[in-house]
C-alpha cells in the first residue's frame, strides 16, 4: 500500500521533471543547439512530421546551425516551418541547405532567459511540493481507513518528504546548469 503511494509520487515527479527539460530545451542560450528544433513540425505530404524526421540537424560552428533536407522539395516548407515556431531565427537557404545563424544574445536578452528558467524551475518545484501533499493526504486518509498503520504512515510520510527533496535538488541542478549555459559568452 505505501510502495503504491510512493511509486505514484515518484512516476508523477519523474514526469514534471521531464516537462520542465522539454520547458529548458526551448530557452535558447549563446550557442547553436540542434535541440532548439525538438517541437518543430513540418508538413510533410499533409502529415506534420518532427524535422528531424525530414532533415539532417547539425551544428557545424558555435553559431550556426545547418538544416540538410533529405529531398530538396522540403526546404521551402522547412523554412516557413521555422519561422512559424517563432523561435527568433532567420533562416536562409542556398536551394541545398538551410543555414541558421544564431545572434549573440545581449545581457538583457541573457537575463531574461535566466528569469523564464527560474521561473520554470519554481513551477516545477511547486509541482513537486503538490505531489508530496497529495501524498501525504492519501497516507492520513489511508491511516484513517485503517489501511495502514502508525508507523506505516510514519514511514511513508518521511519518504514523501525524502523523494521531494531530491527532485527540489534535481531540479536546482537542471536550473543552474542551464543558467550556466545561458550566461555563458
Amino acid at each position: 500500500m505505501i510502495d503504491d503511494v510512493k511509486n505514484k509520487f515518484n512516476e508523477k515527479a519523474l514526469k514534471s521533471i521531464d516537462a520542465f527539460l522539454d520547458g529548458l530545451k526551448k530557452i535558447r542560450t549563446g550557442r547553436a543547439s540542434a535541440s532548439v528544433f525538438d517541437n518543430v513540425t513540418v508538413d510533410y505530404y499533409g502529415q506534420q512530421t518532427p524535422l528531424n524526421q525530414v532533415a539532417n540537424i547539425t551544428v557545424p560552428e558555435a553559431r550556426m546551425i545547418l538544416i540538410q533536407p533529405w529531398e530538396k522539395n522540403m526546404i521551402s516548407p522547412i523554412e516557413k516551418s521555422i519561422l512559424k515556431a517563432e523561435l527568433g531565427f532567420n533562416p536562409s537557404n542556398d536551394g541545398n541547405v538551410i543555414r541558421v545563424n544564431i545572434a549573440p544574445l545581449t545581457k538583457e536578452t541573457r537575463l531574461e532567459l535566466v528569469k523564464e528558467a527560474k521561473q520554470q524551475a519554481e513551477q516545477a518545484k511547486v509541482i513537486i511540493r503538490n505531489l508530496r501533499r497529495d501524498s501525504n493526504e492519501l497516507l492520513k486518509k489511508l491511516l484513517k481507513d485503517h489501511q495502514i498503520t502508525e508507523d506505516q504512515e510514519k514511514k511513508g510520510l518521511e519518504d514523501s518528504q525524502k523523494l521531494t527533496d531530491k527532485y527540489i535538488v534535481d531540479i536546482t541542478k537542471l536550473f543552474e546548469k542551464k543558467e550556466k549555459e545561458i550566461l555563458e559568452i
